[in-house]
């Protein structure tokens, strides 16, 4: 996309999309925003856009939301990498030291810390065949899976999630990597951040978040790369 005005708008509604869960109306931008474009001419970028395929409009009377194209659009190109809280990088440090260094209970309980700060699902491989999911509850709670086929598509996934960390295991590096709509194996509308980690000198796995794909992205991967950091050091 050669115009920085579509680009700027698409950061605008995704993030206020991020922020509400709802969807986002041209008068939205006009009165939250310093665009300095009239009403009108971000409606018609807004038009353009929906024709482009970066967002949508999921109801007759209301704004629009972002596609699949518009998400993966908006993390190649305005993903930043920010700095985790220090009151977060406290709940995790705290939740790896209540386990003494135990490997799987402190892996869980870290996990646990995760899904509690992101508000999302947590899920870890310790192994292709050995596997530990939590914060279901978080992840039922967001509005999109109020949708009743949602909810069931997601659970029939976590029903069979030994067999998709077990897909997932060799394909994923230690690089962090964020897989949304049909790249992620968890389900079109949702997306997910993974990783390899390494506890220690000795052992590794695989760990990530799991969400809608309106999920905190710089957070989440903040959340991520932190624990990536708290395991290695061990």
């Amino acid at each position: 996309m050669k115009n920085d005005r579509k680009s700027a708008l698409i950061s605008a509604i995704i993030k206020k999309h991020v922020a509400t869960g709802q969807t986002v109306a041209s008068k939205t931008l006009v009165d939250n925003h310093d665009f300095s474009l009239s009403p009108a001419t971000i409606r018609n970028e807004m038009v353009a856009l929906e024709k482009e395929g970066y967002i949508y409009q999921p109801h007759t009377s209301a704004g629009r939301i972002p596609t699949e194209k518009g998400w993966k659009y908006y993390l190649d190109n305005f993903l930043k990498d920010i700095e985790l809280p220090e009151k977060d990088k406290n709940v995790l440090d705290k939740a790896l030291k209540e386990c003494g260094l135990s490997y799987e209970s402190a892996i869980k309980n870290v996990a646990k810390g995760l899904a509690e700060l992101s508000k999302d699902a947590v899920f870890v491989g310790f192994s292709a065949d050995n596997f530990y999911y939590t914060g279901l509850s978080h992840l039922f709670r967001q509005p999109e899976f109020q949708k009743l086929d949602l909810v069931c598509h997601v659970s029939e996934v976590v029903d069979h999630l030994d067999e998709v960390i077990k897909e997932m295991f060799d394909d994923i590096a230690e690089e962090t990597k964020i897989l949304v709509g049909s790249d992620n194996p968890f389900g079109k509308e949702c997306g997910s951040i993974v990783g390899k980690y390494k506890f220690g000198h000795d052992k590794e796995g695989l760990f990530g978040i799991l969400g809608p794909m309106r999920m905190n992205y710089e957070n989440n991967l903040a959340l991520i790369n932190y624990a990536k950091q708290l395991f290695a050091d061990i």
